[in-house]
């Protein structure tokens, strides 16, 4: 069973397993051929030939998130303007693995690790239209598929801010001198308690890990939807400041039809907490490239 960290998992599958119990269940798919392309706190995740992506849960907490995935992803396809991974196969859960799985239309792209200001620029209004768009999905018809509302206390910044404190002090040792020091003074200028709650279908977790570029640099993909819930817009609009430069942010905001300066600060502090957590796990991990990634998304977030 799961050890200490949040992301330790209570079940692992590995490739043969997983060849195993998608051949059993799509028998079409048995000829491929199955690569573990990585994992998250709450998936892994292996690649079918070329042409599918399967996520098996490693937590009991995230069999939920694929049920709801399930449901609600196809329903987002006339909303999309980013490519996205799209459920074609369900996998049910059996005797030899305890949750149900999916499997994808594969989304090709890299991840945005390393990218240039310049090129980072040239995703900002391809993000906006993306997030207006799907921030315009009924709210409703989203809560009737199973999606869960404001369950991780959005709106509430004075609680973010002691986690933030907390999961600094386990990393600091991992930081510069200088990176530490704009972190904590950006704590300390943190004033406000709570802002108002404003309700939208959230992606959830919008981050580097999530995101894929083609050769140009331009995002085009946009993947691993468990995080799907509904709640403030911030917690997506975070992208603005973690991945954009500062002079980019005016066109993203413009495009996607304002925001008003509490919605900026949430996601602001959103921009900072996710990448933290990612630093946490890739320190864990031993993972150095992951690791400076997290790094400069905070560094950008702060940045005006």
């Amino acid at each position: 069973m799961g050890g200490t960290n949040v992301w330790d998992a209570e079940w692992e599958v590995n490739e043969e397993q997983a060849r195993t119990l998608i051949g059993r269940q799509f028998p079409q798919l048995s000829s491929k051929q199955v690569k573990r392309l990585g994992w998250g706190w709450d998936n892994t995740v292996f690649l079918i030939g070329d042409e599918y992506v399967f996520r098996f849960p490693r937590r009991s907490i995230a069999v939920g998130s694929i049920r709801m995935e399930g449901k609600l992803l196809p329903k987002l396809e006339a909303y999309m303007t980013i490519p996205y991974p799209k459920p074609l196969f369900y996998g049910e859960a059996s005797d030899e693995y305890p949750a149900p799985f999916l499997g994808y239309a594969y989304v090709p792209g890299d991840f945005p690790i390393g990218l240039t200001e310049e090129r980072r620029a040239l995703s900002a209004e391809t993000l906006a239209k993306f997030l207006r768009r799907l921030h315009e999905f009924p709210v409703q018809a989203a809560l009737k598929c199973g999606v869960q509302q404001d369950h991780r206390n959005l709106t509430d910044i004075a609680s973010r801010k002691v986690k933030l404190e907390g999961f600094l002090s386990k990393v600091v040792e991992h930081l510069s001198w200088e990176e530490s020091g704009v972190i904590e003074a950006y704590i300390s200028r943190l004033q406000k308690d709570r802002v108002e709650a404003v309700n939208a279908l959230l992606h959830g977790d919008l981050h580097f890990k999530n995101m894929l570029v083609n050769e140009n640099g331009i995002v085009s993909g946009i993947i691993d939807w468990g995080d799907l819930s509904v709640g403030h817009p911030a917690c997506d609009l975070s992208v603005a400041y973690s991945f954009l430069p500062p002079y980019a942010r005016g066109v993203f905001f413009e495009t996607y039809g304002g925001a008003d300066e509490e919605t900026k600060l949430l996601a602001r502090l959103i921009a900072v907490y996710i990448p933290i957590l990612i630093l946490m796990q890739a320190v864990d991990d031993g993972n150095e490239a992951i690791a400076a990634e997290a790094k400069s998304n905070i560094m950008r977030a702060l940045s005006d």
